[in-house]
């Protein structure tokens, strides 16, 4: 699986020799100028314990203690769909000792909640780990060979044919997008958790179902992938067609990844956790269970990256969710 976008690899060559040695000095630079780290570290997950972002903290925990030493802890925080464990680490002191994983849905709060206790400037982007694509499947037993037959029964049967998804989520956005463009009528049902629409699924109480192929990986061999979201078809599901290949109109939509801090972070404390996190995700062990059993493509964007893809992500979603009146709820 391709690994792209590393934070040196978009830099010149000398820029690059020039930022290496700096990086390697940033442990005593950083500690020369703050003292940091100044005791336990928490990593902020805004989400409950069990799901894929948790899984991701606690992964790089082990590896970053491990190589450094540091007494780092996991701080679940759920609630509000990530509102919750967010404002927690927007307004904690920019210190370097609080820090949030967590993932894509995180950027959508904005607009799905009217009065969110925290501005996205408040929160800094240190990296996008990584990502996967999301995958549309349906039940054996059901009658859909291949998302054409879904495509073609949604059209007969106009807003009776349900799809499960998470809920204040991107898929819930670019479902309801992909049926615009598209002139389908689905019935998107919205869930509050990912195993429990899985479970619906499974159960055929939902005719289909959209997920990150993370989260649908442990019961594809239940199920029957259709398709796929991504740009291009993903290794773990070599034969499930995208939905470009399908001649379906619709945007790239992935599942991914990110780590955060307060803004205002010293960027010298910034650098040096990201080259922590970046040390990391490049072991042997650690990328193994990403690429392996996450299916995840390995980013590790720059903050100046991250924050770019953000914003890019932001406008096209917040469009539309203002355009349908989505709700978060």
């Amino acid at each position: 699986m391709p690994m792209r976008h590393d934070f040196l690899s978009d830099l010149p060559r000398r820029a690059v020799l020039a930022t290496v040695p700096t990086l390697l000095a940033a442990p005593a630079l950083v500690r020369a100028q703050s003292g940091w780290p100044k005791g336990p570290i928490k990593f902020v997950v805004p989400l409950p314990a069990g799901g894929s972002a948790d899984a991701v903290a606690r992964i790089l925990q082990a590896k970053v203690v491990e190589a450094t030493g540091w007494n780092i802890l996991i701080d679940n925080k759920p609630g509000g769909g990530g509102v919750v464990g967010a404002t927690t680490v927007a307004h904690a002191p920019p210190d370097g000792q609080t820090w949030m994983v967590t993932f894509d849905n995180h950027i959508l709060n904005p607009a799905f909640t009217s009065s969110l206790p925290y501005k996205d400037s408040e929160l800094f982007n240190v990296t996008q780990i990584g990502r996967t694509p999301q995958v549309i499947a349906t039940h054996p037993g059901l009658p859909y060979k291949a998302f054409g037959d879904l495509v073609a029964d949604a059209r007969k049967r106009p807003g009776k044919l349900t799809v499960g998804l998470l809920t204040a989520s991107q898929a819930l956005v670019f479902m309801t997008l992909l049926g615009q463009d598209n002139g389908i009528d689905f019935n998107l049902i919205p869930y509050k958790g990912g195993p429990q629409f899985v479970q619906d699924l499974l159960a055929r109480v939902t005719d289909a179902a959209i997920g990150s192929v993370t989260l649908l990986s442990p019961h594809l061999a239940r199920l029957r992938p259709l398709a796929v979201t991504g740009e291009a078809r993903t290794p773990a599901l070599a034969d499930v067609p995208t939905l470009a290949e399908l001649n379906i109109k619709s945007y790239p939509s992935y599942a991914w990844w990110g780590v955060y801090c307060p803004t205002g972070t010293p960027r010298p404390v910034v650098d040096r956790m990201l080259a922590e996190i970046t040390k990391a995700v490049r072991s042997p062990d650690v990328t193994r269970k990403f690429t392996e059993q996450f299916n995840m493509e390995i980013l590790l964007s720059s903050p100046e990256q991250f924050a770019a893809f953000q914003k890019s992500e932001q406008e096209r979603w917040f469009k539309v969710i203002k355009d349908n009146n989505i709700k978060g709820d």
